[in-house]
């Protein structure tokens, strides 16, 4: 039987399971894809945690005031940008966030 409270025998939230959170974004890529221009997020490990539109204002506050790298030519981007053409890579902006 579920438990309710005195809310008009509305059950009762469950409790709280904490989970371990992922970790941190620590570089932005803004790269070309198939016409659009995407910014992605990645870890510290490469692994891509989020894909947005780069024209947003969210990309935009994200970009202030830091300077890009540009290319993502080396290996160690081949994981995370497969599927991206090495002329994409290469004109691709990378900017490493403070956490």
């Amino acid at each position: 039987m579920p438990r309710v409270n005195q809310g008009f025998g509305s059950e009762s939230p469950r409790a709280h399971a904490q989970k371990t959170h992922r970790p941190p974004a620590r570089t932005l890529v803004v790269i070309e894809s198939a016409g659009t221009t995407v910014a992605r997020l990645f870890d510290a490990a490469r692994v891509q945690v989020a894909e947005f539109d780069a024209g947003t204002e969210e990309a935009a506050q994200m970009m202030a005031g830091l300077v890009a790298e540009r290319g993502a030519e080396a290996s160690d981007w081949d994981r995370a940008l497969e599927g991206h053409s090495l002329e994409e890579r290469r004109a691709a902006e990378i900017y490493r966030l403070a956490v």
